[in-house]
């Protein structure tokens, strides 16, 4: 039942959801606390927007339960304290920016003003426009305003910068941290990288209708072990430096030599030994993208519980 869910923040207990033969999200749990941003990730198909669908509301689970601060989700929005900016949907035709945004907030007891909103979002100078008249990126500006002005306490964004362009994306992303840092809970669903490591305080990666790995994205990097060392030797032999313990590929980068390593404190012991003129070590860990690939591939079909993710030291 709900209400053996802690009341704090979103709760999702066991969510199976699945679409005649398709799995589409298997035994989910997750928990996210008051004023967290939270990315989504995964591959398409792995589960993130029916995810959101039962976390709103929009769609039932076969098994398993969501609480959204101890509501479940159509108490939650009926009252106010949830704003979603989804995939699909338009804009009311005919109507200025203003006029939309008053109409919306009208519907809720306690919503923002619409110049306030308006600042927030960035888009006053769209304010008296119609909305027929807006660009891609310009509607899912004002998308986001629409999602803010009833001053909710958790945000859900399912890839929100869909048609922006890179200074409209920088543009939003900078409204949202401004609009969350009033302490608002964030949870959104992407497939630009780099928005989450950028943006989000944590990350739940999905594969299969799984969460395979959640946590902090030095944390998401650390799950995987390769690192890579960067250094400068003169004629470098690269099957000698492939064949050193702890190295899984040695190739030229540039005018240095890049070990791609399985263990790189192993690589780097008997690398100094072999080849003492080496100089200009740079040492790194795995990006977000090679982390990303690494934990969706080959997702097992079997049922099986998410790692628990250590946060080693990482060298960046």
């Amino acid at each position: 039942m709900l209400e053996t869910l802690p009341p704090d923040g979103i709760r999702l207990h066991d969510l199976t959801k699945a679409f005649g033969p398709v799995q589409a999200v298997r035994g989910i749990d997750l928990a996210v606390a008051p004023g967290e941003i939270v990315a989504l990730l995964g591959p398409n198909g792995a589960g993130k927007s029916t995810t959101v669908d039962l976390l709103l509301g929009l769609a039932q689970p076969d098994a398993g339960e969501a609480a959204i601060f101890g509501r479940s989700p159509r108490q939650a929005i009926d009252e106010g304290i949830v704003g979603a900016m989804l995939q699909s949907g338009g804009l009311l035709r005919e109507l200025s920016v203003r006029e939309l945004i008053a109409m919306v907030g009208s519907l809720f007891p306690h919503a923002l003003p619409v110049q306030e909103v308006l600042d927030l979002c960035g888009i006053g100078e769209l304010a008296d426009r119609r909305t027929h008249k807006l660009s891609g990126g310009e509607s899912q500006r004002v998308r986001f305003a629409l999602a803010i002005v009833s001053d909710p306490d958790l945000l859900v964004l399912d890839e929100p910068t869909v048609a922006m362009d890179v200074g409209a994306r920088n543009a939003f992303w900078t409204a949202m941290r401004a609009f969350a840092a009033r302490g608002k809970t964030v949870l959104f669903a992407t497939h630009y990288l780099e928005e989450a490591d950028a943006w989000a305080d944590r990350i739940v990666l999905m594969a299969r209708g799984r969460i395979v790995a959640d946590g902090a994205t030095t944390e998401i990097k650390a799950k995987v072990g390769r690192r890579t060392v960067r250094f400068t030797l003169a004629d470098a032999d690269l099957d000698r430096l492939g064949a050193l313990p702890g190295v899984a590929q040695a190739e030229h980068h540039g005018g240095s030599v890049l070990l791609t390593c399985s263990d790189a404190d192993a690589a780097l012991r008997a690398l100094v030994a072999a080849e003492p003129t080496a100089a200009d070590f740079e040492v790194r860990g795995a990006g977000l993208e090679a982390a990303f690939l690494e934990l969706t591939a080959d997702e097992p079909e079997v049922d099986q519980p998410a790692p628990t993710l250590d946060a080693p030291e990482v060298v960046r």
